[in-house]
């Protein structure tokens, strides 16, 4: 078995890869038999130079190879015919910019595993980048803050080395006695929290939150049924809120009135409710002046993210009375982080991360005769055709939806 590390060829640019040169010793050391190939790229964050010096052959052709291995999506014209592939598609969703890359994958016969469809058996992703989107998207949070209120002014996140300097410098701030909320309790929600409590936040209970006032910054992690509540009243639990979303309605607004900062996290299934409203953010008593939307749903469960941001031009402003974008320095504007791309600022880290994960869950099913379903699972389309699974996006592919 080949494999070939591709470049990344998506703008802008991405500086992240899946394996790093040590990550790469160690896959060679685990499975000897495996052959690695290098596609030369000037702009990884690991030079050429650095998997050369390890003994990995670095090369502008890797049609040799048998899997190919990046981060994001391969312009339709760079895929190679008949190679299994890996990276984010962004199909999976039906997202209408990129119906044309799996019609291509079909076309040339493309083995494609995305890597959003890797999960185990019980249908929990194993890999991911969410982790680092959590740590980079808390810290433009405060970074957002600082510029908001004239406090202090950060730099911007792609221009320091790794996550050990984005806490020192988020230490050095004295921060004023703020509340900041934050949702979800999955690797994006997480990589936030690592953050508050690298920078000593204190952690306070919910109830705490809501009726307690602090002479220090705290903050409170929320899950789906502390923001969601039943329509009727009823008690609600987990399971019922996640098959039957329409009978729940956002009860986020009471951390609308003492809350300055709000970090989304969370995961935002079809048809759950909308949790921060535009009359939330309109309301008298609304505390919330900076909202770091990590998630990014884009039309989705929160008012103020009208669009993603870039990481070039990470801030905009949102003036709820009028439902409108506006100048981030307005006075009366709620201040929107939305990048949609947060890892990427962090590409060291990230790709660091990244391939540990990798070569823990996937690698292995190459050598094991795929004995846990890792690789049968995740297949998208093979041999010109949809698999089974993932059936549903026919019409799409056919241009119908």
């Amino acid at each position: 078995m080949k494999f070939g590390l591709i470049k990344e060829r998506k703008n802008p640019p991405d500086r992240r890869v899946v394996f790093t040169p040590e990550e790469l010793v160690k896959l060679k050391n685990q499975f000897p038999m495996a052959e690695i190939k290098v596609e030369s790229s000037d702009i990884r964050i690991f030079p050429d130079a650095e998997y050369s010096k390890l003994g990995f052959e670095v090369s502008e052709d890797v049609s040799d190879c048998d899997v190919l291995i990046g981060v994001k999506e391969v312009p339709v014209e760079a895929l190679i015919p008949n190679k299994k592939y890996f990276f984010f598609s962004h199909t999976i969703k039906k997202q209408p910019y990129n119906r044309k890359l799996l019609v291509a994958c079909l076309e040339k016969n493309i083995e494609l595993i995305d890597h959003e469809t890797i999960v185990n058996a019980s249908n929990h992703r194993l890999i991911g980048f969410g982790r680092y989107a959590g740590i980079v998207g808390a810290y433009n949070g405060f970074r957002a803050f600082g510029i908001k209120y004239e406090l202090f002014n950060l730099p911007k996140a792609e221009t320091l080395p790794d996550k050990v300097a984005l806490v020192e410098r988020l230490r050095r701030p004295m921060l004023p006695p703020i509340k900041i909320v934050l949702t979800g309790h999955g690797k994006v929600g997480m990589g936030a929290k690592e953050i508050l409590d690298d920078m000593k936040i204190k952690q306070v209970s919910i109830e705490d939150y809501l009726t307690k006032t602090y002479t220090q910054p705290v903050y409170t992690q929320i899950d789906v049924l502390d923001y969601n509540k039943r329509k009727d009243g009823k008690p609600s639990d987990k399971n019922d809120f996640y098959t039957n979303p329409q009978d729940y309605i956002s009860d986020f607004e009471r951390f609308t009135k003492v809350s300055d900062v709000f970090m989304a996290g969370h995961f935002y299934g079809n048809g759950a409710p909308v949790i921060l409203t535009r009359d939330m953010l309109n309301a008298a008593d609304n505390k919330i002046k900076v909202v770091a939307d990590i998630s990014c749903d884009v039309a989705g469960p929160i008012a103020c993210t009208l669009r993603a941001s870039t990481i070039a031009e990470p801030l905009y402003g949102y003036y709820p009375s009028e439902d409108k974008e506006v100048d981030v320095n307005h006075p009366a504007a709620i201040v929107v982080m939305a990048v949609d791309n947060l890892p990427c600022e962090l590409p060291k880290d990230a790709s660091e991360g990244f391939g540990e994960m990798f070569l823990e869950h996937v690698i292995p099913a190459f050598y094991n005769n795929d004995k846990d379903g890792i690789l049968s699972r995740a297949v998208i389309c093979k041999d010109g055709k949809l698999t089974d699974k993932f059936k549903y996006l026919q019409n799409y592919v056919d241009g119908k939806e």
